[in-house]
């Protein structure tokens, strides 16, 4: 931006506050590097008769900025108002053309852009905007904002939110005397200013650039490896934009890390920045503990032997990122081309039958595994969320742009997993009401006019037929719960439970359910209304889990269908059980049954 043509003074060299102000104002834009960029002038002259009546200024498609030149403002109010007329060029919205007779923008042209500039401002501040101007702004570009307030009008806070005040602020004029012929680019310099803008701001975030000088930092070769991801590798850059790498050499010796670990909890990396790896080996460590958090192996292990499934997600993963060639395996880690194509699961399946003394070692260390639960705490640690959801669309996200760029195949394994995570399993309230739909009878009511008559209020004379449904319903469609009241249940689950198979009895009219606590042992609660169920239902013993004598209860009940289904809540501690009607099981996730289930096994989350 290019300093003011002629700015007016008072005589005999007495301070103009009003120039000072004015002064003060412009500085604040030319700090600014990406509006800086934009080559325009800025003319203060009272002879000029482009500028704004009542406002602060207007800019034409000469790239000249013209300010009112007695107008008196704060800095930050004139830095607004320049700013807002230089994106104006940078938006492209004043565009310079040979054409001698322009036609000047409509209301709702130069309403919409400036609304789209005021938009930009709000989150590329510089300045202060006027108290009257609205502290949010209609979404869609300057050409949707024009034909949407043609069909319904400009809503009050856009009609005059330029820069002059309810007058024009975008002029456009003949062709002037240009240098070479040719006017300047201001869109692609203004994009590129602030591109650069942007990324200087990313490093000195980033710990990439230091905050008082601006000079680049030497960078770290994890952060290198980090950064190659984001710029180079697209299955993995949303992931590695969204990770942080925590290199804390004391960490590391306090929690035993050898090289890595990582917390998909937290989203975080933990490194042994001792450990002296090429770029190249680096970026193998880094895929690897990506990996390990975005396929959530940690939670997919269940109630298998910790080590172990970290080991076989280990052997997989080194396998994928062998054959993607990314990065170089350190020296030390597992790889076994034999185990090629097969799973987590398969790999865990023969570890456990065939390799289980051996000594195995991670990325953490020897008998030790990468992938943790809660994070390690350290001085930089921040509040988290489950973060499931991001580790889903980044992969998800990457694979596109792998696939769409030709960057190579990838492992057929990674592919389906990859899949798998896009398409997240049914949840298990959805399966549990598929499985009431299937297996309990929604009963049909009956209309009589042997009870007492309905009237309408329009057709009071008319009786009706009244509705409502039989007693001889009740012993066919209904269904048994069995539920483990032992002091090893979740009592949160517990309720989580109930209230989901009262919501579903209450949702197909299911007259009663017939309940049965079990502990050390069974107490039958008979037939219960799903209000009841839900909230009234009094859990009777904490002994230990003996779950048979319930199944028994309900086989041997003369009142209960023996074509009735059961449903079973427990946490897994029980007695192996034989159940010969439909019968389904519930559980907190994790957990598993001492015996293989004939019945489908439902896992609350």
């Amino acid at each position: 931006m290019s300093g003011a043509r002629r700015s007016g003074g008072r005589k005999g060299g007495a301070p103009d506050p009003a120039a000072e102000a004015f002064a003060a104002g412009v500085a604040l834009v030319k700090r600014n590097p990406a509006l800086a960029a934009v080559e325009a002038e800025i003319c203060r002259q009272k002879e000029c008769g482009r500028t704004p009546a009542g406002g602060l200024a207007a800019v034409d498609s000469d790239g000249t900025v013209h300010v009112h030149p007695t107008r008196r403002a704060e800095p930050e109010t004139w830095a607004w108002s320049i700013a807002h007329c230089l994106l104006h060029l940078g938006f492209g919205h004043v565009p310079a053309a040979r054409d001698r007779g322009r036609e000047q923008p409509d209301e709702y042209t130069r309403a919409a852009r400036c609304t789209v500039v005021n938009r930009f401002l709000l989150t590329f501040p510089v300045g202060r905007a006027p108290d009257h101007l609205p502290a949010a702004y209609p979404g869609g570009d300057e050409d949707e904002l024009a034909a949407r307030w043609r069909r319904d009008g400009i809503p009050p806070g856009c009609r005059d939110c330029g820069a002059a005040d309810g007058h024009p602020d975008q002029l456009l004029v003949p062709w002037p005397v240009w240098k070479d012929g040719v006017p300047p680019d201001w869109e692609t310099a203004f994009a590129h200013a602030l591109t650069r803008s942007v990324s200087a701001s990313m490093d000195v975030a980033g710990g990439r650039r230091d905050r008082t000088t601006g000079e680049r930092l030497p960078q770290r070769p994890w952060d290198a490896a980090l950064n190659w991801f984001v710029s180079s590798y697209p299955l993995l850059g949303g992931l590695a934009a969204g990770l942080t790498v925590v290199a804390d050499a004391e960490l590391a010796r306090a929690q035993d890390i050898s090289i890595a670990a990582v917390s998909s909890t937290a989203g975080e990396i933990y490194i042994n920045p001792l450990r002296a790896f090429t770029d190249e080996e680096w970026r193998f460590v880094l895929a690897h503990e990506m990996l390990h958090a975005a396929l959530r192996h940690g939670e997919r292990r269940g109630p298998r032997d910790a080590l172990l499934f970290n080991v076989a997600a280990d052997f997989v993963v080194n396998g994928w990122l062998v054959e993607m060639r990314v990065g170089h395996m350190p020296e030390g880690l597992l790889h076994d081309p034999q185990l090629a194509g097969l799973s987590v699961e398969e790999v865990y399946d023969r570890i456990v039958t065939g390799m289980r003394r051996r000594r195995f070692t991670t990325l953490r260390g020897r008998d030790a595994g990468d992938i943790i639960g809660e994070p390690f705490p350290h001085a930089a640690s921040r509040p988290y969320t489950d973060l499931d959801d991001f580790y889903r669309r980044g992969l998800a996200q990457g694979f596109e742009l792998h696939g769409a760029g030709g960057r190579g195949l990838l492992p057929a394994g990674l592919v389906e997993e990859i899949r798998a995570l896009a398409h997240p399993p049914v949840p298990w309230d959805a399966r549990l009401a598929r499985w009431f739909d299937e297996y309990v009878p929604r009963p049909e009511p009956l209309r009589s006019y042997a009870r007492p008559s309905r009237r309408q209020a329009s057709t009071p004379g008319i009786p009706r037929a009244a509705r409502y449904f039989p007693q001889e319903a009740t012993p066919r469609c209904t269904f048994g719960v069995v539920l483990d009241t032992s002091g090893s249940m979740n009592t949160r689950l517990l309720g989580k439970a109930l209230g989901a198979i009262a919501s579903y009895a209450e949702a197909r009219d299911v007259p009663a359910a017939r309940v049965v606590f079990c502990d050390a042992s069974a107490h039958d609660a008979g037939y219960l209304p799903p209000a009841e169920i839900a909230g009234r239902v009094r859990v009777r013993g904490r002994g230990g889990t003996v779950l048979q004598p319930g199944i028994d209860l309900l086989a041997r009940a003369a009142d209960f269908p023996p074509a009735a289904p059961v449903l079973i809540i427990t946490d897994g501690w029980c007695d192996v059980l034989r159940v010969r009607p439909e019968h389904a099981y519930l559980l907190p996730a994790g957990s598993s049954l001492p015996f293989t289930a004939r019945g489908p096994v439902f896992r609350l989350t």
